[in-house]
């Protein structure tokens, strides 16, 4: 089929080569002449594992290729996806200015019928208002389908190559026949593609992060209770995630969720919720929580150093939202650095993907490492904000001669406590036992 995705952002960039690896012709749009220029000359400008094998592949066979130019490919394609950025606006609510843009431009160019597919993540109603843009600028026959992405960063080409379910809104059967026949050989082990209306796909998406989110929040206030009546959150962790009703994932405590969708979403999903006069309770909690979590690191800290960090100077190992991703989009660790420097200390980091993206930020506010161990030279205490697999087992002989003081604060609990006591470190992680204290 004969593909135009508008969009290389995260998800159009996913999307649009995942569709060029089954046989499809893929044409990607994007308004960064620069970003086309680098994305044509083989360089893929996310890092995302197991992206950069079908990108190069794709495009050496020819069924994946760039451009600026729109009109070419709307008149080349079929199916138009929009996968475009649809950031919180001043309210909190989902900014569809991108997208209803994109929609006009398209309609100005359509002259036979094609399948607009909405991949951002979007409110309900967008689709019926993306066809009153198309209503209002052509007579040429076109549908709006709904197509939320359910991609996790780390592992989207995985997730897009073998969905779990597809999530299709439509009303018109034209429409459902190029969808099904489009993510037909994604599913051929069976998993399902869900036919719904346009709108209940759109609050699907919503409702799926929501609840996810939830979920990380919850086990992270069951943390900070532990912390205060004496409990294991591991134990607690294993002991309800056994429960098929509950499920083992997302139940990991940490420093709060971050990157592109969860805390845009929920956001989203509330202010929605408020826009028709109904108070989404639940959701207001989950931001609250949330907000707090990410600094907790730094509460722990303080309390420490008895409320005094001014010159002290802390190593900071992971700087992007999770592992596998450069995405430093909420990051906790950002928070973090924040604080830190608030309260004046100074911070060396170390990230195995996102360091240039944070550098891009704050510039020399911070110093940067060239690996995990240059960051503790004269460390009065090691932070961990990300889970990468490179910090889970440490050479702790070398931590013990760099640092000042064995002194670790971890937000993602990468360590065995019995390995700590024995090693003599003052560890503190989330909703465990406080050791060496």
């Amino acid at each position: 089929m004969k593909i135009a995705v508008i969009g290389t952002g995260y998800v159009g960039l996913v999307t649009g080569t995942c569709l060029a690896e089954t046989g499809n012709n893929v044409i990607c749009v994007d308004i960064d002449a620069a970003k086309v220029d680098k994305m044509k000359a083989g360089i893929v400008p996310i890092y995302e594992p197991g992206l950069d094998v079908l990108f190069h592949r794709n495009i050496a066979d020819g069924r994946l290729s760039f451009t600026t130019n729109l009109a070419k490919a709307v008149s080349e394609s079929q199916i138009i996806f929009m996968a475009l950025p649809t950031p919180p606006g001043g309210d909190g609510a989902a900014d569809l200015s991108y997208i209803l843009g994109a929609a006009k431009d398209i309609a100005n160019l359509v002259t036979e019928y094609k399948v607009i597919v909405n991949k951002s993540t979007v409110p309900v109603g967008t689709a019926d208002k993306v066809k009153s843009v198309f209503t209002a600028h052509t007579n040429v026959e076109i549908d709006v389908v709904s197509n939320p992405e359910f991609l996790r960063e780390g592992v989207a080409v995985e997730d897009f190559m073998k969905p779990d379910r597809v999530v299709i809104g439509t009303s018109s059967e034209k429409a459902q026949k190029f969808m099904s026949e489009l993510y037909a050989p994604y599913v051929r082990q069976g998993n399902p593609i869900y036919f719904m209306d346009e709108r209940s796909s759109e609050l699907t998406k919503y409702a799926a992060n929501s609840f996810l989110a939830t979920k990380i929040t919850f086990m992270n206030e069951i943390a900070n209770l532990c912390e205060i009546v004496g409990a294991d959150v591991d134990a607690i962790r294993k002991g309800i995630g056994s429960d098929d009703r509950i499920g083992k994932r997302f139940l990991f405590p940490g420093i709060g969720y971050g990157g592109s969708c969860f805390p845009k979403d929920v956001q989203a999903l509330a202010m929605a919720a408020n826009a028709h006069n109904y108070d989404f309770k639940l959701l207001k909690a989950v931001m609250q929580v949330n907000e707090k979590q990410k600094t907790v690191l730094v509460d722990k800290l303080l309390k420490y150093y008895k409320g005094d960090i001014k010159g002290k100077h802390f190593a900071l190992w992971g700087l992007a939202f999770k592992p596998e991703t450069d995405d430093i989009r909420e990051a906790p660790a950002l928070y973090i650095i924040d604080e830190l420097l608030k309260n004046g200390a100074t911070v060396s980091a170390f990230d195995p993907e996102a360091m240039a993206n944070v550098k891009a930020i704050l510039g020399d506010k911070i110093s940067f490492a060239d690996n995990q161990y240059d960051t503790l030279k004269n460390a009065d205490a090691l932070l961990i904000a990300t889970e990468w697999s490179v910090f889970r087992n440490p050479d702790f002989e070398k931590m013990d001669n760099l640092l000042e003081k064995k002194v670790v604060f971890d937000g993602r609990n990468l360590f065995d406590l019995q390995k700590m006591i024995d090693l003599g470190y003052y560890y503190n992680s989330v909703g465990r036992k406080l050791i060496n204290d």
